[in-house]
């Protein structure tokens, strides 16, 4: 009888271990997508390929910025045209700073994107930036981002 009571608290101790493990491992590690910059999140919905336009100007600044509340940081690009300086929404920072074109300040370039108003001012969430004779594929014609690109069915 005390050896099925030894065994039956160890049981208990054994089974209370692995749920109290399993309840603390990677606690805050939940995948968490593209952090709110996929192609159907409310940020991407706002590319319309309508108002797609293409500018050429000076990178003034590259900052970080999160365009919406739960959003993964982004970086944008503060560029100088003829006619305006403009803030250029790139895309995910997880994704911007692991590509081989780098944009930085005094950079010349030439950008593809779509024209939206994002809080209350004039912006470009872009296409494609020119750099050189190096180009940054950021979407497609559609305004897919290529960051989601293996998801695509």
């Amino acid at each position: 009888m005390k050896k099925n009571g030894v065994i039956f608290v160890t049981m208990m101790l054994v089974l209370a271990f692995v749920f109290v493990s399993h309840s603390f491992a990677q606690r805050g590690m939940r995948w968490k997508g593209s952090g709110g910059w996929g192609a159907e999140a409310r940020y991407s919905r706002m590319y319309d390929p309508k108002t797609v336009e293409t500018l050429a100007g000076e990178v003034v600044s590259v900052d970080r910025i999160t365009p919406s509340r739960g959003m993964s940081y982004g970086v944008h690009a503060m560029v100088k045209t003829e006619k305006e300086t403009i803030s250029v929404h790139l895309g995910p920072g997880w994704y911007i700073e692991n590509q081989d074109v780098k944009i930085e300040p005094k950079d010349k370039v030439e950008i593809k994107g779509s024209r939206i108003t994002f809080q209350g001012k004039p912006a470009l969430i872009a296409a494609e930036v020119k750099k050189g004779d190096k180009t940054l594929e950021l979407r497609n014609e559609s305004g897919f981002p290529v960051w989601s690109g293996w998801r695509r069915r």
